[in-house]
């Protein structure tokens, strides 16, 4: 299944969600009326998640976070997670949730307003699911009237809203603090274990320095030392190599196959599979069917 990039393509068809678009934010309203509904989501910018109505388990590498109504959960960019709608059956299924989706430079301001003038933290902070009570559950819900007219919303003051709702948080929460500081500055990690990690993730070589809590520049140099080639080398055969083994092992279309292993484009993963293996996708599953 193909992972949809957050927040970009969730703006238009075929989602046709709410939304108020500003520089460095984006806040996108999902109303819906659903029993069960499941599918995989790429951040490309930070994701604060407010469940209204409902619940939503959000499952990522070995943890899974169940939001229900009236709580949040702040997760960081570049991770690829699955979600689990579910209405709630006592209002007709409805489902209603709020997305806030920050990017780096609207941190460095949140953390210039609230006078935090180090990013230096002794521990790790943790993803934790949070209620939302009042007055920010009230706090919450007035942004919903904007969306009715996003082009004539005035900007600056739902970027003061937005620094207000994170200032608030930070102050009462001493993790979520910690989180939203380690969004901005990410500990060094071992290179080994993200790519292990991220490796079919959609992700450029950008992503994965930031990943690892490096500058490029360090990161081709300490990737270089550990495995004696490009990152994008290895990345590209890792990537093959599990196609390979989705191919011959599961029942997942080809498609899926590709979109699976971090590859946006069916034409271009063909071609590099053929390249690297010396066969299409299809050959190589018919082939090993045919020996089966």
């Amino acid at each position: 299944m193909k992972a949809t990039k957050a927040p970009d393509e969730l703006l238009g068809a075929p989602f046709y969600h709410n939304f108020i678009a500003l520089n460095a934010v984006n806040i996108i309203e999902s109303c819906t009326h659903t029993r069960d509904k499941k599918g995989t989501m790429f951040l490309t910018d930070h994701m604060l998640l407010f469940v209204l109505e409902g619940s939503n388990k959000i499952t990522y590498g070995n943890n899974s976070y169940l939001v229900r109504k009236n709580e949040m959960v702040l997760l960081r960019k570049n991770i690829n997670f699955e979600f689990h709608k579910i209405g709630n059956q006592e209002t007709d299924h409805s489902y209603d949730s709020m997305y806030f989706f920050l990017k780096d430079e609207f941190l460095v301001d949140f953390m210039k307003m609230a006078g935090i003038t180090s990013t230096y933290t002794e521990e790790m902070a943790r993803i934790t699911v949070k209620p939302v009570k009042e007055p920010l559950l009230s706090f919450v819900n007035s942004i919903k009237p904007y969306f009715s007219d996003p082009q004539n919303v005035d900007q600056g003051l739902i970027r003061l809203k937005i620094m207000e709702l994170l200032y608030d948080l930070a102050s009462t929460d001493k993790n979520l603090l910690l989180q939203l500081l380690q969004l901005k500055k990410q500990v060094v990690a071992d290179i080994t274990q993200v790519i292990e990690d991220n490796y079919m993730n959609p992700l450029n070589l950008e992503d994965f320095a930031y990943l690892s809590g490096r500058s490029l520049s360090s990161f081709k140099r300490d990737f270089l030392m550990i495995y004696k080639t490009s990152p994008a080398q290895l990345i590209r055969e890792k990537r093959l190599n599990k196609a390979k083994e989705l191919l011959l092992m599961t029942q997942l279309p080809i498609k899926d196959v590709c979109y699976t292993t971090g590859f946006e484009n069916i034409a271009h993963f063909s071609r590099a599979y053929k390249q690297f293996f010396g066969e299409t996708p299809s050959n190589s599953r018919e082939m090993h069917t045919s020996l089966s």
